[in-house]
């Protein structure tokens, strides 16, 4: 006898359908009213559904706001696969090329990106792209340089392989800054930021390795995992992709 239960992908899709719903009216709303001034009734309302159904996909407004960061990742994440995945081998061309899909991806988020940032600059809010309300998307971007870095042909001092991909997301978080700010036709002034200082970068994680830097590697990686931390997780500790970040060389340089 055939098994008589309906299919539970319709109602899925519709939930989903639902869930984005909500979640691009309230991106409407605060590009239109602000954030401070949109309130999640008024969201309710603009997307046609009950306060009580916009609360039960989204807790809050900053729910919201995390869901548009989980977006922006996953979108970013699919963007960059593609390049992830060439056999490209030099560090420089691979950070260049996902911090140019990351412009591209969020572009058309660009008009009111900076109602967002003027909250999640405060380090209490659990905006703050160090907060573990934005684990997700936090980790979702580190694991995207774990890819750059151990696809590369770069060797890397084994102190600093651990900490590097997380070094690699506050580098893209500096210029996520520069870009929030940045009014250039198309972003042109931060794409130019990232042509210049990508393979910087590069040369610097090449030039961990050599024996006369490795006194200031580990000054600096001390500091930071001193007075870094994310959310309630100190900086190192892993991003919780299950994947190890860079494999370090196997030989210790010798260079001098």
């Amino acid at each position: 006898m055939e098994d008589a239960t309906p299919p539970k992908a319709p109602k899925a899709a519709k939930s989903e359908q639902t869930r984005t719903l909500i979640l691009e009216t309230a991106m409407r709303l605060f590009e239109e009213r602000g954030y401070d001034k949109t309130t999640m009734r008024a969201i309710a309302k603009e997307a046609g559904v009950s306060v009580g159904n916009a609360y039960y996909y989204f807790d809050s407004k900053e729910h919201l706001v995390q869901g548009f960061y989980d977006r922006l990742a996953n979108e970013h994440q699919a963007a960059a696969q593609e390049l992830l995945d060439s056999g490209e081998r030099d560090l420089a061309a691979r950070l260049r090329g996902v911090m140019e899909l990351w412009l591209d991806v969020s572009e058309p988020y660009h008009r009111f990106a900076v109602q967002f940032f003027k909250n999640a600059a405060d380090p209490e809010s659990p905006l703050s792209p160090f907060s573990p309300d934005s684990r997700h998307a936090r980790e979702a971007t580190i694991a995207i340089h774990e890819k750059v870095l151990s696809g590369s042909g770069v060797k890397v001092d084994a102190e600093l392989a651990e900490m590097l991909p997380e070094l690699l997301w506050m580098y893209q978080m500096g210029v996520v800054l520069f870009w929030v700010y940045d009014r250039s036709p198309g972003s042109e002034r931060t794409r130019r930021l990232v042509a210049r200082t990508a393979g910087l970068v590069a040369r610097l994680v090449a030039l961990s390795r050599y024996r006369i830097m490795r006194p200031v590697t580990r000054e600096a990686l001390d500091a930071l995992g001193e007075f870094l931390t994310f959310g309630d997780r100190p900086a190192g500790s892993g991003s919780g992709s299950g994947q190890p970040p860079v494999t370090p060389s196997a030989k210790p340089a010798s260079q001098s």
